[in-house]
This record gives structure tokens, sequence and C-alpha cells, in this order.
């Protein structure tokens, strides 16, 4: 059987080479539809996997605020935090007590920096030294240029209160144990422990912080609620599920989730057009394909039947147009990948300059091409059905009225 499928492989290739005119036509022809639709698919998964990949590093994208001030207890962060689709959160203290004022050696102003709660694993300073004591911060980049201090370095923060009609300041010594990029918060701030900023809040509402020697009545931790919280999901595709999680619980929140349906939106809709022109091209290449292989059979009964006299099977004369339909699949996705290659090169050298390092307008996986590949072959073989089963009927005897 081996031997045989190898000698009707030697003579389809010999064949297919002999009428290479022909052959070439529809290799071209096959190249002439499959290589635009790879450019274009290559387009669409370029432009909307750029936009998708900003929206998924972005981490803001992923940050999920509540709209005004609620109740929330340890107990109910640290349940939410178990949630598969969180990704990170930190409960946040009162706005109005979460302002510190800095002064550092180097600069002559006192600058006033919005306290944003953290711990380790905060998206919006990944790479960074994440502050892990209570006198430990990260600084905005605008803070941190107005105080002219560098990572490493000392600062002093204080604070006031109105206290049994009194008032009094106190003064904590801050380390910077880093810079935040201009990204993670453009206004004058610091990203520090979350108890540093229950301390400032304890301070201002009274009560005694023992751990920086700052007086006042005592407290019960165990009472303390929080207004808000900073919630990031695990990724973009979270962010609705959690959202609409919130809702039914009556909190209300606030998300880029109309940025990300856009996206998704774009993407579905670009997915539609393109496999809408490759199953039309496609159809229409097998249509042509298949009817040139039919013919060719027709043009080719006296040596088929001539094969089936000396000893070829049915299934063997099968395998003639198939395996040429075969051929035609390869050269012509080979041919197609070329043109790909080539018009994606000068796509992508054109808009290199409104581009990001890295990213490309037009651009394709090598599993895209595989996929292709096995769409195009798929495509051939169904194609060459039709004429199989032409050249299965062909009897031996057509071959002797021939001779």
């Amino acid at each position: 059987m081996l031997k045989r499928f190898k000698n009707i492989l030697w003579l389809a290739s010999r064949d297919y080479r002999n009428e290479w005119q022909m052959s070439s036509f529809f290799v071209l022809a096959l190249a002439a539809v499959l290589g635009p639709m790879l450019v274009l698919f290559g387009l669409k998964f370029g432009i909307v996997g750029s936009m998708v990949d900003q929206l998924i590093d972005d981490p803001r994208n992923r940050e999920i605020r509540p709209i005004g001030s609620g109740h929330y207890d340890r107990s109910w962060i640290e349940t939410l935090r178990q949630r598969p689709q969180v990704a990170f959160i930190v409960p946040r203290t009162r706005s109005i007590a979460a302002t510190l004022q800095l002064k550092s050696k180097n600069a002559p102003q006192i600058v006033t920096v919005e306290m944003i709660p953290t711990e380790r694993g905060d998206p919006l300073l990944q790479s960074l030294d994440t502050p892990d004591t209570l006198r430990q911060l990260v600084l905005s980049e605008s803070a941190a240029r107005k105080l002219k201090v560098k990572k490493g370095d000392t600062i002093s923060g204080s604070l006031a209160r109105r206290f049994r009609g009194k008032s009094e300041r106190v003064h904590v010594d801050l380390t910077v144990v880093d810079i935040a990029r201009a990204g993670a918060f453009g206004r004058d701030g610091a990203f520090a422990p979350v108890y540093l900023l229950e301390s400032m809040e304890d301070f201002r509402d009274g009560h005694a912080v023992p751990a920086l020697g700052w007086s006042g009545n005592q407290s019960n931790p165990d009472q303390r609620t929080y207004p808000g919280f900073r919630l990031y999901a695990r990724s973009i595709y979270d962010v609705e599920p959690l959202s609409n999680s919130f809702q039914s619980q009556g909190i209300e929140v606030r998300t880029r989730a109309a940025d990300i349906e856009i996206v998704r939106d774009m993407d579905k809709n670009l997915s539609l057009v393109f496999w809408l022109i490759a199953v039309i091209g496609l159809v229409g290449f097998a249509f042509s394909l298949s009817a040139s292989l039919w013919a060719n059979v027709d043009r080719k009964r006296k040596e088929l039947s001539v094969l089936r006299l000396v000893g070829f099977r049915t299934g063997d004369i099968v395998w003639f147009p198939m395996l040429q339909s075969i051929f035609t699949a390869l050269l012509g996705w080979l041919s197609a990948v070329l043109i790909y290659f080539g018009v994606a090169w000068l796509i992508n050298d054109r808009f290199a300059p409104q581009m990001q390092n890295g990213e490309s307008v037009c651009r394709l996986l090598p599993e895209h091409l595989l996929v292709a590949l096995g769409i195009t072959a798929g495509t051939a073989i169904l194609a060459s059905a039709i004429a199989g089963y032409r050249a299965a009927r062909i009897e031996p005897s057509e071959g002797l009225r021939e001779i």
C-alpha cells in the first residue's frame, strides 16, 4: 500500500510539474486571495492587539473606585481579597485626614501631599520598592521633584490637630524608599502603608498613637471602619463582573468598563468582517479549484484508466487530484506568507514613528500562519473531493477502448 502511494505521489507531482503553467495560475490565484486576508487579519490583530495590550498594561484600566463614602471593616476587605477576580485591594481612610505636609533639607518649600494607602503588590508601584514600615513611603514624581529628594533620602512629615482646645502639631521622619513614575499619580502624593494613614487619622480624631509617640484618647481598633478602598481587578475582563457584583450590593463604583467594551466590540466587529471576507474568498477559490481539478480528471481519463489496468486501486486514483490540490494549497500559502511579510514590513515601517517600542500596526503570530495553512489545506482537500469522486468512477475498460 505504501509503495502504491509513493508511486501515485510521484506521478501526481510529475504531472503537476509538467503542467506548471496551469499549476502556477492556481497558486497565484490562491496567493491573491489568501495574501490580502493575512494582511487584513494582521492589521486587525496588530491594531486591536496593541489597544488591548495598552488596556492590560495600564493598571488604571483595572481600577474599581467606590463612589461616595461607605462603611467597610477589615473582615469585609479580607473577604473581597479572596475573590479570584481581585488582584489588589487595600482600605482607604478619610480623604480629609489623608494629607501630610512634607519638608526636606534640599528645598525651601513645604509640600502638602495626598497620602495613598499601599502594600506589596500595588499595580501602580510595579518593579518599585514598597514601603514596609510605619516610617517609609514612595513619593510621586511631582512631589519628589518639588522636594528635590531621591530614593533613600529622609524627609520630615508633619500634621496638626485641634485637641482639647489647643492646637497641636507632630513630626515624623520618613524614608523615601522609591519614586513613582509620573503616570502612577499625577499630583503631589505619597504611597504609604495603611497603618501610617490609620495613625494620621487617629491623631486627627484625638486618639493616641503609641507607635509614633503621639498622645491622645484611647481608641478601639476593632471598631475601625473605612469609607472606601483601592481595588484593582486581575484582568480587564474581570472589571465588569466585579462592577456588577458591587452594584448588586448597592455599592456604586466607577470603572473604565466603557473604554474596555469599545475595544472588545471593535475586536468582535473586525473579526466578523474578516471571517466574512475569508469565507467568501475561500469558497470562491474552492469552487474554482474544484472545477479545474474536475476538468483535469476528464482530460486524463485515459491515463487514469491505464493506471487502473496496471494495478492501482480506486483509492489510489482518488489521491491523484487530492495530492495536486494539496500542492496548490502549500505553494499558494507559502506565496501568500511572503506577500504578507513584504506588505507588513512596509506598513510597519510607514507607521513606525507613531508607534511605541515593540508595537506593530500589522503583525501575526506563528500560530496564526499555521492556522491559515490548516484552513487552506482543508479547503483544498474539500475542493478536490468532487474531482476525486469523478476519478473513482473511471473504469479500467475505458483505457482498453482508447488503445
